[in-house]
């Protein structure tokens, strides 16, 4: 008996087991040649791509993730999508997860603990393959808890510091300890002595480290941090902005201020040209990140520098290595770089000790 069959009813509608029967093979060998496996005649494998294509045959991926156990699908968990510097990492994850045909589901928990367990328990209701999270706090049960599940993980950026979990959760960042010490050592070595520091949420392992920076090459000066001249803040540009104006207020103002992000940076501009105060002729500014704004002309942010897409790369190809049996418990430590601009001072100064620094390092 022939059955003759309308290719054009069957088209976006064709199933495997359709190619098969019209090529005369077995739907094993379809999926073979679909999937780029060998051992299929180049006869064949002609026919069946030719019917592939004239079918528009579209392979189901609900199907084919429970064969493989895999959803083809990634979770990225993000404090707040606001912040320019996540939009720069996100880029390079989702450039990277496409690469290896994987698809970005992204989540913000605005700072809110309880917020990342609600994502996380979605992300793994849908069946993600890996989870790449940029919010740990440094106590966080969370990452304690899929680490103890040996569920994919990769951190970014933050890290809990927990002894216990080393050996147990991935860490991609760069040396926030070197970059805060980076960026104080610049201002004093220009002669700065009073030094206002923006800092973050002390729930975070890089407020920690870059405060633990700064301290140090303050230490190497003689000076110690004075409580007048740190302001807390959440790395978002509002408290940028009231910090400033807590600095100008002062009856002894610091003479230059240290943003441990460049976001809470930009608010320190607005504050201070909103009171006449000229950056940097009468206080100097240096923020850390490098985002894409801080380069403007009418920025000119002086600032540390930390590769983000790269950060996001290497966060999407370590999850693979997880996703593959790779076993967890490794460190990458990206070296920061000082960047030298308008912002700080330093090249109406004429600085000569740094003069190497502005050729090599600055833009």
């Amino acid at each position: 008996m022939i059955f003759y069959v309308n290719v054009n009813k069957m088209a976006n509608t064709a199933t495997l087991k359709d190619i098969a029967r019209l090529a005369h093979v077995s739907h094993m060998t379809v999926s073979r040649v679909i999937n780029g496996k060998p051992g299929v005649k180049a006869a064949t494998k002609k026919r069946i791509l030719r019917l592939v294509k004239e079918l528009d045959y579209q392979p189901n991926l609900v199907a084919r993730s429970l064969v493989v156990k895999r959803s083809k699908n990634l979770g990225m968990i993000i404090t707040t999508i606001r912040n320019p510097f996540y939009l720069e990492l996100a880029q390079g994850i989702e450039d990277t997860a496409r690469s290896c045909e994987y698809n970005v589901i992204l989540c913000c928990t605005n700072y809110d603990l309880s917020l990342e367990g609600e994502h996380i328990r979605e992300l793994k209701r849908r069946g993600v393959d890996g989870i790449i999270l940029t919010s740990a706090q440094i106590k966080d049960g969370h990452v304690a808890a899929l680490a103890h599940e040996g569920f994919p993980l990769v951190l970014v950026n933050r890290r809990v510091l927990d002894p216990d979990l080393s050996e147990k959760v991935d860490y991609i960042g760069i040396d926030n300890v070197k970059g805060g010490e980076m960026a104080l050592e610049h201002l004093l070595r220009m002669g700065h002595r009073r030094i206002g520091i923006i800092r973050g949420s002390l729930e975070s392992s890089v407020t920690m480290e870059r405060m633990e920076g700064a301290r140090r090459a303050l230490a190497r000066y003689g000076l110690s941090m004075e409580d007048d001249l740190v302001f807390g803040g959440d790395y978002l540009k509002g408290t940028g902005y009231e910090a400033a104006k807590k600095f100008i207020s002062l009856s002894h103002p610091p003479s230059a201020i240290f943003s441990l992000n460049d976001y809470m940076a930009l608010g320190v501009y607005d504050a201070l040209m909103e009171h006449g105060v000229r950056v940097p002729e009468d206080m100097a500014l240096v923020g850390f990140n490098d985002i894409e704004f801080a380069s403007l002309n009418m920025v000119g942010l002086s600032t540390i520098s930390q590769k983000k897409y790269t950060l996001g790369s290497m966060a999407v190809r370590r999850l693979m290595e997880r996703i593959e049996g790779a076993t967890a418990g490794m460190e990458w430590i990206l070296e920061p770089e000082l960047i030298i601009r308008r912002s700080c001072g330093y090249l109406i100064s004429g600085c000569g000790d740094q003069r190497h620094q502005a050729e090599g390092e600055g833009r």
